[in-house]
């Protein structure tokens, strides 16, 4: 899977209509609602604001939305697009300024979807990677063994604070984490206390 990890901007005529394409990323519904009033109110005299977007790695949802134009003919061609490039946690929102001639419905899903495939096409986009989270507690004496397993395990360090003791949480890939978590029980005697957190997903550049 991956996402999107800056926002695009596209736009082309068909038959005189323009069609405006925006992809950007997305985590939940609230921040897609909120990026597709910033166009909406950058737009607010176009014929439609049609979209597609998908979020949740952990259990995928998705959702089209046509805003007028006939059913199936403009948010499912962009979500396929979506789909087709194996992308979550973002959004495609199309505008369109209708030009005066009808397109029909072939002619609308083909344009639709083609607004969404330029924006995937010039898209920077990363991967995204199925991790266990750790939380990992430990005295400042034990920094040696936590570089060590760092070097040992694909980690990313998500988050540090320095305090009495260092308390980090460190994503492990899958595959990975059950050998991690078995390392770390060995290294209780040292102080070091690892509380495994649950399943997400880190982005990696492509």
């Amino acid at each position: 899977m991956n996402t999107v990890s800056n926002s695009i901007q596209t736009n082309f005529r068909e038959k005189g209509s323009k069609f405006i394409g925006y992809l950007f990323s997305a985590s939940s519904t609230e921040a897609f609602d909120d990026q597709l009033q910033q166009v909406k109110s950058k737009y607010p005299d176009a014929t439609h604001h049609c979209y597609g977007w998908r979020i949740n790695p952990n259990n995928i949802e998705e959702f089209a939305q046509d805003d007028g134009e006939p059913s199936g003919t403009a948010g499912l061609p962009i979500l396929n697009k979506l789909k087709s490039y194996e992308v979550v946690n973002c959004g495609c929102v199309v505008v369109r300024y209708y030009g005066g001639t009808k397109l029909g419905k072939s002619g609308l899903i083909e344009a639709y979807g083609r607004s969404a495939e330029l924006c995937l096409q010039q898209a920077p986009l990363a991967t995204l990677i199925r991790t266990q989270n750790f939380k990992v507690q430990y005295p400042y004496s034990a920094q040696s063994e936590i570089d060590r397993l760092k070097n040992k395990f694909d980690l990313k360090e998500l988050n540090a604070e320095y305090l009495e003791e260092v308390t980090v949480t460190l994503a492990c890939r899958t595959s990975q984490s059950e050998q991690f978590e078995h390392n770390m029980q060995k290294l209780e005697h040292n102080g070091i206390n690892t509380e495994l957190i649950g399943p997400s997903f880190v982005t990696m550049s492509r």
